[in-house]
This record gives structure tokens, C-alpha cells and sequence, in this order.
């Protein structure tokens, strides 16, 4: 057995999630950092708003391209590859020395942002077993949290120094080699080796990852059930099996950003300064936020999987619409009341935890365990992209809709979106929790001969 394959488990999956540490700090960093750049580079309002959104739109194209990729040059291999596109991207942000260069740079970091985003959610659920791959999965979500966290921090502490947006930008470079040379003792995801008729070198990687022999083989004997059917690409993605799938994963991909959680991560500062807060209370409050959230997120990662997907999501969707209706009758009267800015505070927090211990995570936990096989790299690929659009719809279009209606009115509009999102879970999610991938692919497969349905 060669060397890779003696990493522990718990190492495995670190490393695998590792990039979600990468995504949570490249998308957070950026609100402390604009604050200095804008300054340094002289850079207009449209200038900085491209700054920011640079990492969105590679996001997009890094979503497109990586993830359908990895079906045809493995799983690990384009983790690796995205760990390169971090380092170049980061390192090329921090020594940018004029706005085109900077936003070029942000771009090659989206790139590797929404490529981890679509790779690492395929690949911890290819490599986890069933009774434990939302808890798995949900590391990702925890490493975003981390990340995020990790660049509050940043900004706060590097703050005082002339130069040091440059380094804001540039530390991520670290975890990037980091993850880099993780890839190299990680091992390929079985499901891909027996695509590529390695059958030996993945029953290798289930008895390393399953907990005694006998279920590694008869995972194996599943995967290679599976796999002999042929894939047909985005004719079977948009096919009829496939269709139940794909627009849960749709659904799920947008629902989670219409309802604002990113646009409180993002702008969580100036909310807090609009309810009368000063700035460095605010900045103080933002790195609380942060650190509540990797603690709730790491909650939910270990009730993961002893409560239903379908339950977590409509329990977390109750909880962010109510919060959200607390948060805008607050902000109302936050200019005439301090216990009501307190109050708006206090519901934005819990506002957040609700979105972190559910659909943070969940949504990409079902997304990445949901498509069948020979599309999974593209169909969460696709899910990936429809996430990273509806995300840099909804960051672009809140600080005008800030200012047209404020933020007592606009968080009604996210609430009202959050309870459309319980109806859809209730009618158009599937439960995944406790079914291996090759169960959950022969449902689709039943459902779909039950109905009459042939491929289109």
C-alpha cells in the first residue's frame, strides 16, 4: 500500500475540506481590505465594486470548468490544481500595484473558489460512508466559517499598517501550499477509480475509509454497478432520471442566498453602524459573529446526520425568516431606541447561527451526495454555478437596494423569501440522510421507470 493511502481518515477529510477554509477567507477578506485599496489605488465606486465581485465571477467560470473536469481527470487531481490557482491568485492580489491587476488576480482566486466549491462537496461524499457524510460534508461549511473568521481577524489586526491590505490579500497563499502538498498523500475517490477500471486501487481506498472489509466490497460491487452505465453528459443532467435532482439542487442553490445570509457575512460592519453602533464596535462584533458561527457550524456538523436533511432545512428556514421580521422591526426604531439596536443585533446573530448549523451546510451536503454517478462532477458543477450567480446577483443588487428602501424594509423581502423556501423543501427535496450514493441513485432510477419515464 503506498504512502498516501496510510494517511488517518480524520486527515483525509481535513484535507479534502481544506479548500472551504480557502473560500470562507477569499470572500471575507475583501471587507476589511477594500476599505485600504480604494484609498492606495485611488480607486473610484465602479473600481471597487469590481474589486469586490472579481472573486464572484471567477467563481462562476471556476464552477464551469472544474468541477465537470474532475469526471475525467479525477477528483484529487483538480483539488491540487485548485490549490495552485489559490497560490497564484493570492500571492498576485498582494502585489497588484494597479486596479486591472488586482482585479485579474481576483478573478484567478474565484477561479479556485468556485472550483473548491464544486470539487470538495463531490469529494467528501464520494470518500465518506453513508452513516456519516453529512457530518463529513459539513466540514466544508465549518472550514468557510474558519476562513471567514480567519479574515476578520485579519483585517482587524492588520489595520494599523500602511501596507497591510497587501498581506490581508497574500496570507492565503499559506493554506493554499498547505492544501497543496495535503493533496499529495490524499487518496483518489473510489468511485472515480472504478470509472477509470481500477477496481484493486479502490477497493484499496473503501477498506482504508469503511470499517471492516466485507463493506468495502459490497460498496465496491455497488459502485461498480453504477458506474457501467454509460453517461450521456448534460443530455442526461437535464434527462428525466436526473430531473428531481437538478432542480433541488437548483432550488437549494438559490433559496440560499435569496434569503441574505451572505449579504449579512459581507456587510454585517455597516449594518451594525446603521443601528448606531461605532466602527470599531462593529468591527469587534463582526469577529463575534465570525466565532459564533464556527462554533454553531461545528454543532451542527455533529448532529449532521442523526436528523433528517429535509427537517434541518425547514427548521433553519422558520428560524431565518422569523429572525429576519425581529431584525426589521428593530431597525426601525433602532434610531430612536438604543434596546432596539441591541435587539436588531441580537436578531442578525441568531439570524446568522440559524443559516449556519442548516442551510449553510446542508445545501451542499445534499447537493454533493444527490447526482448519480457518471454526471456528479457536473451536475454539482452546475448546482455550484447556479449558487455562485444567485450570490453575485444578490451581493451586487443589496447595496442599492439598501439604500432605496434601508435595512428595516429590506430584510422583510429576504424573510418572505425564507418561508417560500420551506414550501419548496416540502415539495421538491428528496431525503438523503442515511442512504449510501448508490442507494440514492437506484431511487431516482426507480422513481424514474415507476413513472413511465425513458430517457429523453
Amino acid at each position: 500500500m503506498n504512502e498516501k493511502k496510510r494517511m488517518s481518515t480524520s486527515l483525509i477529510y481535513f484535507f479534502g475540506a481544506l479548500g472551504g477554509l480557502l473560500f470562507g477567507y477569499d470572500t471575507g477578506v475583501i471587507s476589511g481590505a477594500i476599505l485600504f485599496i480604494q484609498k492606495q489605488l485611488h480607486l473610484g465606486s465602479w473600481e471597487q465594486g469590481w474589486v469586490v465581485s472579481a472573486v464572484l465571477i471567477g467563481a462562476v467560470l471556476g464552477s464551469a470548468t472544474i468541477g465537470p473536469a474532475s469526471d475525467k481527470f479525477g477528483r484529487r487531481k483538480l483539488l491540487m490544481l485548485s490549490s495552485i490557482i489559490f497560490v497564484i491568485g493570492a500571492i498576485g492580489s498582494g502585489l497588484a500595484h494597479n486596479f486591472e491587476l488586482l482585479v485579474i488576480s481576483r478573478i484567478v482566486l474565484g477561479i479556485a473558489v468556485g472550483g473548491a466549491s464544486a470539487l470538495i462537496p463531490t469529494y467528501l461524499s464520494e470518500l465518506a460512508p453513508a452513516e456519516k457524510r453529512g457530518g463529513i460534508g459539513t466540514m466544508f461549511q465549518l472550514m468557510i466559517m474558519s476562513g471567514i473568521l480567519l479574515a476578520y481577524i485579519s483585517n482587524y489586526v492588520l489595520s494599523d499598517f500602511d501596507l497591510g491590505w497587501r498581506f490581508m490579500l497574500g496570507l492565503a497563499a499559506v493554506p493554499a501550499a498547505i492544501m497543496f502538498f495535503g493533496g499529495v498523500a490524499l487518496p483518489e475517490s473510489p468511485r472515480y477509480l472504478v470509472r477509470q477500471g481500477d477496481d484493486q486501487e479502490a477497493l484499496a481506498v473503501l477498506k482504508q475509509l469503511q470499517s471492516n472489509d466485507q463493506q468495502a466490497q459490497a460498496e465496491l460491487d455497488d459502485i461498480k454497478l453504477q458506474a457501467s452505465m454509460k453517461s450521456a453528459g448534460f443530455k442526461e443532467l437535464f434527462g428525466v432520471m436526473s430531473r428531481p435532482v437538478l432542480i433541488m439542487a437548483m432550488g437549494l442553490a438559490i433559496f440560499q442566498q435569496v434569503m441574505g445570509a451572505n449579504t449579512v457575512l459581507y456587510y454585517a460592519p455597516t449594518i451594525f453602524t446603521d443601528v448606531g453602533f461605532g466602527v470599531s464596535a462593529a468591527l469587534m462584533a463582526h469577529i463575534g459573529i465570525g466565532i459564533f458561527n464556527v462554533i454553531v457550524t461545528w454543532v451542527a456538523m455533529k448532529v449532521m446526520d442523526k436528523i433528517d436533511r429535509k427537517k434541518m432545512l425547514i427548521a433553519g428556514a422558520w428560524g431565518m425568516g422569523i429572525t429576519l421580521m425581529v431584525m426589521s422591526i428593530a431597525m426601525k426604531f433602532s434610531g430612536h431606541s438604543h434596546v432596539a439596536s441591541y435587539i436588531a443585533a441580537f436578531a442578525l446573530t441568531i439570524y446568522i447561527a440559524f443559516f449556519s448549523a442548516t442551510w449553510g451546510p446542508v445545501m451542499w451536503v445534499m447537493i454533493g451526495e444527490s447526482f448519480p454517478l457518471n454526471i456528479r462532477g457536473l451536475g454539482n458543477s452546475f448546482g455550484s454555478v447556479v449558487n455562485w450567480t444567485a450570490n453575485t446577483i444578490v451581493s451586487l443588487t443589496f447595496p442599492p437596494l439598501l439604500n432605496a428602501f434601508g435595512t428595516g424594509s429590506l430584510f422583510i423581502g429576504y424573510a418572505v423569501l425564507s418561508f417560500v423556501a420551506i414550501w419548496f423543501v416540502r415539495k421538491y427535496t428528496i431525503e438523503t440522510r442515511n442512504q449510501s450514493l448508490e442507494q440514492i441513485e437506484a431511487s431516482l432510477r426507480s422513481r424514474a421507470h415507476a413513472k413511465g419515464w425513458t430517457e429523453d
